[in-house]
């Protein structure tokens, strides 16, 4: 495994990262409810995908069925807790632990999410949003070369769901986005259902978010439900909750964003009111289906 390199320059030295190799197929989140239906049946996916926070333990049960799984399906771990755009440093100990996790089960591939869950001592059961500022632009480069240089690992960048925008916000998402991969070399971890909801609560055109996003860094995609509400001006407000079947607005992005990226491995995201295996399996089959067409044409 190598590290970073930090006497190069960062667009130096993104190719001495260890790059995950995730195969370009779907895969689903990891969830208890499945883990027997998943070791009987061995379905045909190309990965599951957990949330590093649920496996911070020595041993239990989720650890007994995760070592069977991984030995069966290529993995990805998705942090949820490092609060890569909080103000303070990176919890060491939370570090630590998510070192020691990656380390057991070597995942093909390590994201975590543009956001801040935590201030001081206190930690916050949500991923709240950062205003684009030269500032954050900074503590979030620093924050990402910190995790690189602990793991030896090239980390990818979760873009958000946001339902407020800050006035101190002095660059676009998308530019944000574009600097913090060029200055660190970290991957993208292109989330569609949060481009669909964040363009939509602020008014945005999400073919053209996606447009300027750096595509060519992208490892990964996500792909989810939301739910729907009415803010205090009485305009509709989608909400990322991960507990509803994926919406065919958010398909058809995925569509627009597979002919510019080509063929990505592809999550299936489902958190809440889990569903029976075979409802998540048959919409992995679809971003399965999609992804093939988008490879045989690869590949002629």
């Amino acid at each position: 495994m190598t590290t970073a390199s930090h006497s190069l320059p960062k667009e130096a030295g993104i190719s001495t990262l260890r790059v995950g190799d995730l195969p370009a197929r779907s895969g689903l989140g990891l969830k208890p409810e499945h883990f027997r239906t998943i070791l009987e049946t061995l379905p045909d996916l190309g990965f599951f995908e957990i949330h590093a926070e649920n496996y911070m333990v020595d041993g239990g049960p989720f650890h007994h069925y995760l070592s069977q799984i991984r030995s069966h399906y290529p993995l990805s771990i998705h942090g949820v807790g490092l609060s890569i755009g909080g103000e303070g440093p990176l919890d060491e100990e939370h570090l630590d632990r998510l070192a020691t996790l990656i380390a057991r089960y070597e995942p093909q591939s390590f994201s975590e999410h543009l956001a801040w869950s935590s201030h001081n001592d206190i930690f916050l059961n949500d991923l709240l949003p950062a205003p684009y500022t030269a500032a954050t632009l900074q503590r979030v480069c620093d924050h990402i070369d910190h995790v690189h240089e602990r793991l030896g690992r090239r980390m990818l960048l979760e873009n958000p769901a946001t339902y407020v925008e800050f006035a101190a916000s002095t660059q676009a998402e998308t530019d944000f986005i574009g600097e913090v991969v060029r200055r660190t070399g970290c991957g993208l971890l292109l989330d569609v259902n949060n481009v669909y909801v964040s363009c939509t609560n602020h008014g945005r055109n999400p073919q053209a978010f996606i447009k300027a996003l750096p595509l060519a860094a992208a490892g990964q995609i996500h792909l989810a439900g939301f739910a729907q509400d009415i803010d205090a001006a009485g305009d509709l407000l989608l909400i990322d909750s991960h507990g509803a079947p994926i919406a065919q607005a958010v398909w058809d992005l995925y569509r627009f964003t597979l002919e510019r990226t080509g063929p990505l491995p592809t999550l299936i995201e489902r958190d809440n009111d889990i569903p029976a295996f075979a409802v998540l399996l048959a919409e992995a089959q679809q971003a399965e289906s999609l992804l093939q067409n988008y490879l045989s044409e690869v590949l002629v």
